[in-house]
């Protein structure tokens, strides 16, 4: 729930701000919700790196897949390679549909965590669903806006 918090807190102070100091970038809820993700994706991104919760995201890579570790580590430096992404104009809408991709493909991971209760078990699969719906709607916010 972290990262839903982290989003929605960042995007709106950074729409006040933009509102409030007449900053015309930030005074639009595109570019606010850009930063939100970009903040929300540097956290999910320390997860692949710091202890217990990159043990947790191994676990959660399917069997079939080679290397979980590097896979981990992978996905970690794509996430914050997108966030940095997000926050540069010209190609905010290159990471959001790679970020939007990313998330899609490794949604089967948190389905896999959910039904052998592995890895990270921050909230039952359906309201992650939710979440991630959520996400990928922030994206594309972004992608458009």
């Amino acid at each position: 729930m972290a990262p839903l918090v982290v989003l929605t807190v960042i995007a709106a102070l950074a729409r006040l701000i933009g509102w409030l100091a007449g900053l015309e970038w930030l005074d639009s809820w595109p570019h606010a919700v850009a930063i939100g993700l970009a903040a929300m994706f540097v956290l999910t991104a320390s997860a692949h790196f710091l202890s217990p919760r990159r043990e947790a995201l191994v676990a959660m890579v399917p069997p079939a897949l080679p290397k979980p570790a590097a896979l981990v580590t992978i996905t970690g430096v794509l996430e914050l390679a997108g966030a940095v992404g997000l926050l540069i104009p010209a190609t905010s809408a290159v990471a959001a549909s790679a970020l939007i991709a990313m998330m899609v493909l490794m949604f089967p991971a948190n389905i896999r965590a959910a039904k052998t209760d592995l890895g990270i078990k921050t909230m039952p699969l359906p309201l992650r669903a939710v979440v991630q719906l959520i996400f990928i709607g922030a994206l594309a916010l972004v992608l458009v806006g």
